[in-house]
């Protein structure tokens, strides 16, 4: 291809486990230089409600940055937690992954049966306590499956099994619950509109649930995932018969483990699509006018990257204007062909290709996405002075 007017947009989200959005967008952009010196650069890191939801807006809403220590995702764990508060004092960020992400959990102690979405509730509290209007927050990238009830627990519910005692935290205790009680559920919640920026769009149970599609991910094996399956699907009948929501097939309850669920359950959270909340917010679309071509990436492109995944919201605003889509994945599902075409990529480079030595996709990950980077461009690319 030719670049008519030298201009490429450098739109990634993290690549997990090694870059963020940020640090992605950098490495890219220096590869981008080294293979089209002449080329106009413009650096727009994005991201779809998981890590680095609250550094992609930031930026553009203003603010202040603020860290509260809350509980983690395993039994006893205490993490610092970022979120933010923009609009003259007026709205919370918060980000999930923050309080309850799989980067808190080492690998070996990863069980969503387990883990539980309590700091995320903390942090709403945190955010009620300065008396925001509004609350937005992004729910990808957890390490959790209870439903939001760790969450709502923080927040005053209480998650009762037939005995009448509290259930322990957890996706799995979820499967003995018996009443759910709402009257100390902190009355503030009324007067709050609660946004919530969703980067999938799978329903609570069954088999494109939460359980089935993201908890192997999160360190459940098959078992855990029919447990924890189980478990929600007891959640859906219990919410229905307390509180008369019906929320089980709802697309996005399945979010985050069922967090999705847990936010429109208890705080009359309204679900909306990340990665458009995203661009909207930091301007993609004037950062995309007179664009060649834009450049993106991210860790893994799979079966999921459709289904609300950032790299789907650039290529849908991309179609409009005919502005090719190249990206850069730490690695893919299937082969590099299953994701370019007319309706995809035109052109798609993976760091972990078999062309490296063992683990230096994940230990050299700038170094490695910068040159592949400048292969890629290397490959597509004429300069059109």
């Amino acid at each position: 291809m030719k670049l008519e007017r030298g201009r490429i947009l450098v739109a990634p989200d993290s690549f997990k486990g090694t870059l963020s959005a940020a640090e992605a967008a950098l490495a890219m952009g220096r590869g981008v230089r080294r293979a089209l010196p002449r080329a106009s650069v413009v650096l727009h890191p994005v991201s779809d409600g998981g890590e680095g939801f609250i550094d992609s807006l930031i930026p553009y809403m203003g603010g202040m940055i603020v860290t509260t220590e809350v509980h983690g995702p395993l039994p006893g764990q205490k993490v610092p937690a970022r979120w933010a508060i923009v609009g003259k004092g007026t709205t919370a960020v918060i980000e999930m992954a923050s309080a309850a992400g799989l980067a808190h959990v080492p690998p070996p102690k990863r069980d969503p049966c387990v883990t539980t979405t309590y700091g995320v509730g903390e942090l709403i509290r945190c955010a009620l306590d300065r008396n925001v209007g509004s609350i937005l927050i992004g729910i990808g990238g957890s390490a959790t499956n209870d439903g939001g009830a760790g969450m709502a627990s923080a927040l005053g519910v209480r998650f009762l099994n037939l005995s009448g005692k509290p259930i322990p935290p957890g996706g799995a205790s979820l499967e003995g619950l018996s009443k759910i009680d709402i009257q100390g559920l902190d009355p503030r919640l009324a007067n709050t509109a609660v946004t919530v920026a969703c980067d999938v769009t799978h329903p609570l149970t069954g088999p494109r649930g939460a359980s089935f599609t993201f908890a192997p991910q999160k360190g459940a094996d098959p078992a855990s995932v029919e447990k924890l399956d189980r478990a929600l699907t007891r959640y859906a009948a219990v919410l229905r018969s307390d509180l008369g929501i019906d929320l089980e097939q709802v697309p996005g309850s399945g979010a985050a483990g069922g967090l999705g669920a847990g936010l429109m359950a208890f705080c009359g959270a309204r679900l909306a699509s990340g990665v458009d909340v995203v661009l909207d917010v930091t301007g993609f679309e004037k950062a995309l006018d007179a664009c060649d071509l834009i450049l993106t990436g991210e860790g893994r492109i799979d079966a999921q990257t459709g289904s609300g995944k950032a790299l789907s919201g650039i290529l849908r605003r991309a179609r409009p204007g005919n502005v090719p889509v190249a990206a850069v994945a730490g690695s893919i599902e299937g082969a590099a062909g299953d994701y370019t075409g007319s309706e995809g990529f035109i052109a798609l480079a993976v760091l972990d290709d078999g062309s490296l030595p063992p683990g230096a996709a994940m230990t050299d990950a700038a170094r490695v996405l910068e040159e592949k980077t400048r292969d890629l461009l290397l490959s597509l690319t004429s300069w059109e002075s």
